[in-house]
Order: C-alpha cells, then structure tokens, then sequence
C-alpha cells in the first residue's frame, strides 16, 4: 500500500535573509524565522488545511519547529534530528533539548542526545563541523528507511531544503510542500 509523504521546507529563517543578501554566512545560529518566514508559514497553513497526516514530524531546528507549529497548530508533533539540515552553516547547528524545551515546553526532546547535529572534526572557516556528504546521503538513505518503517500512511514532514534536495533530487523554496509517494 502506498504512503503519502508530505515534504514541507521550512519558511524563510533570519540565515536565509541575510545570506541572500551577500552570500556571506551572517553567524545565526539555530536561527529563527523572519516576519517574511511567518507569512509563508500563514499561507502554507491555508494550503495545508485539507492534510490529514496521522504523523507530523519536524527537525529540532529552532525554525523548523516554528514552521510545523505554524501550519499545524496544536496538533502532536514528533521532533526527529535524523532529518536535521545538512551541517555547513551557523544556521545548521541546533540547541541543547533543554534550551528546547523551554521555548516549547509541550514538546517532548528528551530523546535527543545533548548534541544532536553534526558536530566533528572538519570545520569551515567560521568553526562550524562540516558534515561530510556521505553521513549526509547517509541520514537521507536512514530517514527514507525510518519512514517506510512507520505505520503511518500519510505524514507530513518538515525539514531543510539541502537535506530535501538530497531526498527528492528537487529544490524547495521556503515553505514548499512537495508528495512524496514511498
């Protein structure tokens, strides 16, 4: 039986902002979204109204969450670092569950390791882990496993446009949704 997927990348964050600016990495770390960010996230509520995903599930990412909590209101939402962004930018290195869960209290991040994104020996030239794209390909290849596994038939997933290019071979704006049939 098919399930449907649906890929929502999150809406525009403060990173996105400012890097199209100049393409320099403006060190926001876990950013967050822009009042631009929220208005996409208001319309992709709108065009997600009809969705009844029996799965939401989000990326631990400060601007994910926001964007999943945006569109889907009050429903469970299950927070999953397997989809996290790729780990390149400030704006790719998360919060400790902590921190997390005293900005969003009515979500459980227990199951979270202390660091949950990438985190290495490889750095770029601000100090950021670089995650090499063969961990990256394989948390793709993990998480397409991880969904197939899940019982659900229809799930809504929000995350990143580099680990979604990865997933689908397609690019997503900010707050795009895509089908994804596995």
């Amino acid at each position: 039986m098919p399930k449907t997927v649906h890929l929502i990348r999150h809406g525009q964050s403060t990173f996105n902002a400012a890097y199209a600016i100049d393409g320099v990495d403006p060190l926001h770390f876990d950013a967050r979204l822009t009042p631009l960010g929220l208005e996409q996230v208001a319309a992709a509520r709108r065009e997600a109204a009809h969705l009844a995903p029996e799965l939401i599930v989000t990326s631990p990412l400060t601007r994910a969450i926001q964007t999943a909590i945006g569109i889907f209101g009050d429903r469970p939402l299950v927070i999953e670092a397997l989809h996290r962004e790729h780990g390149y930018s400030s704006c790719d290195v998360g919060r400790a569950p902590a921190l997390l869960a005293a900005e969003f209290p009515h979500l459980a991040f227990d199951h979270l390791p202390e660091i949950w994104w990438h985190h290495g020996p490889d750095a770029n030239e601000h100090g950021i882990a670089v995650e090499p794209i063969e961990m990256l390909t394989g948390r793709v290849e993990n998480f397409r496993r991880w969904l197939v596994e899940r019982p659900e038939r229809e799930i809504a997933v929000i995350g990143h446009g580099t680990f979604f290019w990865y997933l689908t071979g397609e690019k997503f704006e900010n707050c795009q949704r895509r089908v994804l049939e596995l």
